[in-house]
């Protein structure tokens, strides 16, 4: 039964399709031009194998014979230039057709993560993106290579029989549309086995991903013979998707041998016929070439290329459009009252068996505070700054902006800017506004100035001069990020070691810049002095977690002690 969203799913799998062949009318112009002559040794090689055997060998001449498959030698140097154009030309479709493959999964998969803020990552994502795009490119041009080269050799033959012995073409042709349309009535059979096997194998990738993620857990609580059985069962369920493709795929075969290799006996078996109808022995020699060296292997090729390559084509455009037609529910968007962060409870693992790296944390931090938070590498300061901007959803407890779910919060509500920042292609007014598209000159020149980012400008060649991210270095990318955070309309600023490519004096005058802004600062620390700067420092060490001033850590906390002890000294600015 087909339904809707079956029909949309369809629409939306066939679509880069339609785009791929329409986009590029001169290049499908240019690879029928090809196969033509591609084509001519296909046609040409029974009247010439007749020719150069009735009116060359058996006449006793033997010139005439050698001129006859010198000829023909010719046409295959031709075909093979002609091959040679015609992978070329598929290349410049293909690829087209990758791109808009990839846009799909990408756009599926940032609409997803957009309305499920904070959800877990969608790990098949990474499967489709990766290996689907490319089995779908690599089948599709497999699909045009294929189908454009049995088309022309089946034409060609047709006309070689036609003109060389009506009789023999008789024999020949009507076993070959039989065997043609077996085939082709097994496609859909096939297109659903080679999606029930891709749908198994997508599984079971995540299964194995998610055991090889906890290992250590699965080891440490004895699960391994529960684990090992579950991965056993998605095993067995891939295996049988792969013996029912396997059956079916049975079917070639006899299509094949239908099609391909009847009318050799055909032929054989009517020579007396043919012969009694004035048919020399050279025009049946000729007429078993055709059929030998150009109709069966292009049918072999045909239902290998359609069979395999065609139903793959399908069946991964089908799950590629799944991914870029899946709804997320959606999740509401709701505007804080206020930049006040709490954390009630809050416990979050990367995985059903990890260990915690947040554990019953409570936190609050009043709006218009400056929080640093530090700890040891792993600790979980990166965790706590995507839970407090709602990146991520807490297994237990509640995260809260302003009183509302840091996941449901509304987009303008807060900003996190983590250490790796983004910059994109565009003009550096473009990437300082993103978050501010409609900020004045004035209000861009004053937060420009603000955070010490002049010299920036000027390197860049003004605000409407075309940025190079690849031209930037990590400090001047951060500077862009530091400046879009700083205009945008967020009451809560979350910096991930945002200054880490800053120079002390730098990171000094943009925590002093945010602190100014207003509003609540969140700073993951990269340096002691981001700790002295701040009104309350959090020092995290996994589900171990102390909130006090600088002086008070220093004193009782002996963790605090000690990163300040291995920090390197720097005069407070």
């Amino acid at each position: 039964m087909t339904t809707p969203g079956t029909t949309a799913r369809r629409g939306t799998a066939t679509a880069p399709l339609r785009r791929a062949l329409r986009r590029h009318p001169h290049q499908l112009a240019r690879i029928a031009a090809w196969s033509v002559l591609e084509a001519v040794p296909a046609f040409l090689i029974g009247h010439a194998v007749a020719r150069a055997i009735e009116d060359g060998f058996a006449a006793g001449r033997p010139a005439t014979g050698l001129a006859w498959l010198a000829a023909l030698g010719a046409a295959w140097l031709l075909a093979a230039v002609a091959a040679r154009q015609i992978v070329l030309a598929v290349a410049a479709v293909a690829e087209p057709f990758r791109d808009d493959l990839l846009a799909v999964v990408v756009h599926g998969a940032v609409r997803r993560a957009a309305a499920t803020a904070g959800a877990r990552r969608d790990s098949a994502a990474v499967t489709r993106a990766g290996l689907q795009v490319e089995l779908a490119r690599d089948a599709f041009a497999a699909v045009v290579t294929t189908v454009r080269g049995f088309a022309f050799t089946v034409l060609s033959v047709v006309l070689g029989l036609l003109t060389l012995a009506p009789g023999a073409a008789a024999l020949v042709l009507p076993p070959f549309a039989a065997g043609l349309g077996l085939f082709l009535a097994s496609l859909p059979a096939l297109a659903r086995g080679q999606r029930a096997f891709l749908v198994a194998d997508e599984r079971l990738a995540e299964a194995t991903t998610a055991t090889m993620g906890g290992l250590r857990d699965i080891a440490a609580c004895g699960a391994e013979e529960r684990e090992g059985e579950r991965l056993a069962a998605r095993v067995a369920e891939q295996a049988r998707a792969a013996r029912a493709l396997a059956r079916v795929t049975a079917v070639r075969t006899a299509a094949l041998a239908v099609g391909g290799w009847l009318p050799v006996l055909l032929l054989l078996a009517g020579t007396p016929w043919l012969l009694r109808g004035g048919a020399g022995a050279g025009v049946v020699v000729g007429a078993l070439a055709y059929v030998t060296q150009s109709l069966a292997p292009a049918l072999g090729g045909f239902v290998q290329g359609l069979g395999v390559s065609g139903v793959r084509l399908a069946a991964t455009l089908d799950r590629i459009a799944a991914s870029g037609t899946e709804e997320a529910p959606p999740v509401p968007r709701l505007r804080p009252e206020g930049a006040e962060v709490r954390l009630r409870g809050v416990a979050f693992a990367y995985g059903p068996h990890a260990r915690p790296v947040v554990a019953d944390l409570d936190l609050r931090v009043p709006e218009g505070e400056h929080l640093a938070v530090v700890g040891p590498s792993g600790a979980g300061k990166s965790t706590l700054a995507a839970l407090v901007s709602g990146l991520l959803r807490p297994d237990a407890g509640e995260a809260l902006i302003g009183g509302v779910p840091a996941a449901c919060a509304a987009p303008s509500a807060r900003v996190l800017i983590p250490q790796e920042a983004y910059v994109f292609r565009g003009t550096l007014r473009d990437n300082l506004t993103y978050l501010a598209p409609r900020a004045p000159d004035g209000e861009l020149g004053r937060a420009v100035a603000a955070l010490g980012a002049e010299d920036l400008v000027e390197a860049a060649g003004g605000y409407d001069a075309p940025l190079d991210p690849a031209v930037l270095s990590a400090g001047q990318r951060q500077l862009v990020a530091l400046v879009r955070a700083y205009l945008s309309p967020a009451r809560l600023v979350v910096l991930d070691e945002a200054t880490s490519c800053l120079d002390p004096a730098a990171e000094a005058r943009v925590e002093r810049a945010f602190a100014r802004r207003g509003g609540t600062l969140v700073v993951v620390a990269h340096r002691i002095t981001s700790a002295r700067r701040a009104g309350r420092v959090l020092l995290m060490d996994g589900p171990d977690v102390r909130a006090g001033t600088h002086d008070e850590l220093v004193r009782t906390a002996p963790l605090y002690a000690d990163l300040v002890g291995h920090w390197q000294p720097e005069p407070v600015s």
